[in-house]
C-alpha cells in the first residue's frame, strides 16, 4: 500500500467512486439487451462489468482496504439511483421519454435493486478474498481468486433478485443459462484480458504516485 497526502487520496477517491457509478449504471442497461453468442444466451453487461473488479483489486493493492469500503459505500447508492433512471428512461434500448420517469417501473427497480444488493456483497467479497492472498502469493494470483468468487457471488445475487420470476417472459425463463453464461464470459473477460491489464496498470500507477511523491519531496 502506497502512502498518500491527503489531497492526493481524496481526488482519487473522487475519481474511483465516479467510475464505479459509470460501470454499474452502464451495466444495468446493458443487462436488459440479451444476446446470442456461441448459441447461448448472455446480455452485454457481461463485458463492462469486470471493470468494476479491475478498479477494485487496484484500489486494494495501492491503497489499501479501508479506501476500497469506502469507495463501494459511497459509490452504491447514487449508482442505485442513477441505474434505476436509465433504466426507464431507456427501457430495452429505446428511449421512452422523460414522462417515463412518473410510472414507477417494477422490472428496472428490480435490476437496479439487485444489482445494488450484487455489487454491496460481491464487491466486499472481492476485497476480502485479495487482501487476505495478496501477500502471500505472486501478483497475479489475488484478482485471479477475487475474481472467481466476487464475480461467482455478484452473479448469482444479481440474476436470482433480479430475473426470478419476472414480468419479462424471456428472462424468467432463460436467466439461470445467461446466468451461467454470464458468469463465463465475466471469467474470460476477466482474466484473459483485464488481468494482464492489471499488472500492467499496477505498475503504472505505483510508478506514476511515486514520481509524484517524489516531485513534492524535492519541491
Amino acid at each position: 500500500m502506497l502512502m498518500l497526502t491527503g489531497a492526493q487520496l481524496k481526488r482519487a477517491l473522487i475519481l474511483l467512486v465516479s467510475f464505479h457509478i459509470l460501470i454499474i449504471s452502464a451495466s444495468n442497461y446493458l443487462v436488459q439487451l440479451p444476446f446470442q453468442l456461441f448459441g447461448f444466451h448472455t446480455t452485454w453487461g457481461a463485458f463492462s462489468f469486470p471493470f468494476v473488479y479491475l478498479a477494485t483489486d487496484l484500489t486494494v493493492r495501492i491503497f489499501g482496504q479501508a479506501a476500497a469500503r469506502q469507495i463501494i459505500f459511497k459509490a452504491m447508492l447514487p449508482a442505485l439511483v442513477i441505474s434505476y433512471a436509465m433504466g426507464v428512461l431507456f427501457h430495452q434500448g429505446d428511449f421512452q421519454g422523460l414522462s417515463a420517469l412518473s410510472d414507477f417501473n417494477t422490472f428496472v427497480f428490480r435490476i437496479a435493486f439487485a444489482s445494488f444488493a450484487a455489487y454491496l456483497v460481491g464487491q466486499l467479497m472481492d476485497i476480502a478474498v485479495f487482501a487476505r492472498i495478496r501477500r502471500q502469493c505472486a501478483w497475479w494470483v489475488a484478482p485471479a481468486a477475487s475474481t472467481l468468487v466476487g464475480n461467482l457471488v455478484d452473479t448469482l445475487v444479481f440474476f436470482s433478485i433480479a430475473f426470478f420470476a419476472s414480468s419479462d417472459p424471456f428472462m424468467a425463463a432463460n436467466w439461470p443459462e445467461i446466468a451461467a453464461v454470464d458468469y463465463g464470459f465475466k471469467l474470460l473477460v476477466s482474466l484473459g484480458l483485464f488481468l494482464p491489464a492489471y499488472g500492467v496498470l499496477l505498475r503504472v500507477l505505483q510508478d506514476k504516485i511515486l514520481q509524484t511523491e517524489n516531485q513534492q519531496q524535492l519541491s
